[in-house]
């Protein structure tokens, strides 16, 4: 079934709540309607696919078509002792999927919980928390191609995953592609990831061979509702901002010139990883508040829209202040993990 609705209000459609409109907003139940629906567009009209809009920020009106997959359904391709292989529609809940997994004894994508999102969204942002990401566990993409306009499935290398990117996020695929499915590999053998400081603290001395993925799950949620702000409450997309990398160099430098503060910091193939929260608590934003935006008084990371009155140019003018203030103090320049529209 598809649902076509004109000078429709995306207020509801970005956890941001911005409030915009788009000139026409199309929804679909199934993978069969896509090629319609791609066949119906004017030559011409700008048209842009979203999930349930959790990391995205709207600049303004949208002039063209905005898209979306309300393709639903998890089942179960196959099972073994060791492996079960689980294919989700593109506009299932990824927190949904998480729990239905984890409900079965299944692990694999809890240290996933309570991140908000689709199962469509999460293959193209790779998604990322508490040491895992939904790469590890992606089996295959299947996907619209609009240039040939047939059916594709993507393995997980063909998708280039990366921190917080894959193939589907650069510029030719991502006016190319439309996902309807993406699927996950779960398996019965315990295997707590605990790797993540705040995980393992939580966790110190359990028994990690009694965890069950529910266990994981409800301490991920805790640790995260402990720092971050639940998006139906207080509008916000999340981690605004990438992690940077930056050379041994640099980071030798910042460390002396914070000493005796650490930065906290994970070494990677090119340098180090520093967490951009630090860079931007350091620069004094958390807790700030001007006018109808601030950051999260407990997550620096996290721009919020507290009185869902905040214009797109207000969220932009912060964020431009923010990535000012890290670049003059540490000569490093954050990039947005949202997108921008």
């Amino acid at each position: 079934m598809i649902r076509t609705l004109d000078n429709y209000n995306l207020t509801a459609h970005n956890t941001f709540a911005m409030n915009v409109k788009c000139s026409e907003f199309m929804e679909y139940t199934k993978a069969d309607d896509i090629p319609f629906i791609i066949s119906s567009i004017r030559k011409g009209v700008e048209k842009f696919h979203i999930g349930a809009g959790s990391n995205l920020l709207f600049t303004g009106d949208f002039p063209g078509i905005i898209l979306h997959s309300a393709i639903k359904g998890i089942e179960i391709l196959s099972e073994t002792a060791e492996e079960v292989i689980v294919r989700a529609g593109a506009g299932e809940t990824m927190d949904d999927l998480i729990l239905w997994a984890c409900r079965r004894g299944l692990w694999g994508i809890e240290n996933l919980s309570g991140i908000p999102g689709e199962v469509g969204a999460s293959a193209v942002q790779n998604v990322g928390a508490y040491g895992a990401e939904a790469a590890d566990s992606i089996v295959a993409v299947h996907a619209y191609d609009e240039v040939e306009e047939e059916f594709v499935t993507f393995t997980t290398d063909e998708c280039h995953y990366a921190y917080r990117d894959s193939v589907f996020k650069q510029a030719d695929f991502k006016k190319r592609y439309i996902i309807h499915a993406v699927d996950y590999r779960f398996s019965p053998i315990p295997a707590p990831d605990l790797s993540y400081p705040a995980l393992k603290s939580h966790f110190e001395g359990f028994d990690e061979s009694i965890l069950s993925p529910s266990d994981i799950r409800k301490a991920i949620i805790e640790i995260r509702n402990s720092k971050l702000p639940d998006p139906v409450k207080v509008p916000s997309a999340g981690s605004f901002f990438k992690n940077p990398v930056i050379s041994e160099e640099l980071f030798a430098e910042i460390r002396a010139k914070e000493a005796p503060a650490e930065p906290p910091h994970y070494k990677v193939s090119d340098g180090y990883k520093i967490p951009a929260a630090w860079l931007i608590d350091r620069c004094g934003w958390k807790g700030y508040r001007d006018g109808n935006t601030g950051v999260w008084h407990l997550q620096p990371l996290v721009i919020v829209n507290p009185d869902r009155q905040a214009s797109p140019e207000e969220v932009i003018s912060l964020e431009t202040r923010i990535i000012d203030s890290v670049k003059q103090r540490f000569g490093i320049k954050l990039t947005p993990e949202v997108e921008h529209i």
